[in-house]
C-alpha cells in the first residue's frame, strides 16, 4: 500500500517542478512525494533525503492539507512556534547606512562603532531590541571590518632635554 496517491493533475505539476525549480525545499519536497507515489517505503526516501522518517509523514500531512492551497503553498514550510526571525533582514541596511558616519555627528562620546553601539543605536533610533550578536553577525555578513584605533604615544623629540634644560648628551 503506497503511503499517497497523486492525482495526474500533481504528478505532472510535481514532475515539472522537480525539472525546473532552484528551490531547494520545494524540489526535496517534490521528489519525496513523486517516490513515494511511486512505492518506495518512507525509510528508503528517508535515508536518500537525510531527514529523518518523520518529516517526510510531516510533508505528506501537510501536502493532504487544505485543497483550497495551490501546490506550492502545500509544499512549503508551515508557521513555526517561537519567535520568528526579524533583525536579519532589517538591520542590515541599516548599518550600512551609518557605517561610514562619526559616531561623534550622532551625538555619540565614541570614535568608532562597535558591536554594543551599534546595538544601542538601533534601539536609540529606529526602535529595535536587537542582541549585540546579531549586529556581530550582521557586520560579519556586510564584510565590515575596522580596527580600534590605536593609541600609540608619541616619540619625544631628540631635542627633548635640551627644552628642559639638559644637554644632549647622555
Amino acid at each position: 500500500m503506497t503511503l499517497i496517491t497523486l492525482s495526474y493533475r500533481e504528478y505532472k505539476t510535481l514532475e515539472n517542478l522537480v525539472a525546473h525549480t532552484k528551490n531547494a525545499t520545494y524540489l526535496r519536497r517534490a521528489q519525496a512525494l513523486l517516490w513515494l507515489d511511486a512505492g518506495e517505503c518512507v525509510p528508503d526516501i528517508a535515508a536518500r533525503l537525510r531527514v529523518s522518517r518523520r518529516t517526510i509523514y510531516n510533508w505528506v500531512r501537510r501536502f493532504r492539507g487544505p485543497p483550497a492551497l495551490d501546490l506550492l503553498a502545500r509544499l512549503s514550510e508551515g508557521p513555526r512556534s517561537g519567535r520568528p526571525r526579524t533583525a536579519r533582514g532589517i538591520i542590515d541596511p541599516l548599518i550600512t547606512e551609518v557605517i561610514d558616519q562619526d559616531p561623534r555627528e550622532l551625538g555619540y562620546r565614541a570614535t568608532v562603532w562597535t558591536s554594543p553601539l551599534l546595538t544601542h543605536y538601533l534601539a536609540e533610533r529606529h526602535h529595535l531590541q536587537v542582541s549585540r550578536q546579531s549586529v556581530s553577525l550582521a557586520i560579519a555578513r556586510l564584510g565590515l571590518r575596522w580596527q580600534r584605533p590605536r593609541h600609540d604615544l608619541g616619540r619625544r623629540a631628540v631635542t627633548w632635554r635640551q627644552a628642559k634644560g639638559g644637554s644632549n648628551t647622555v
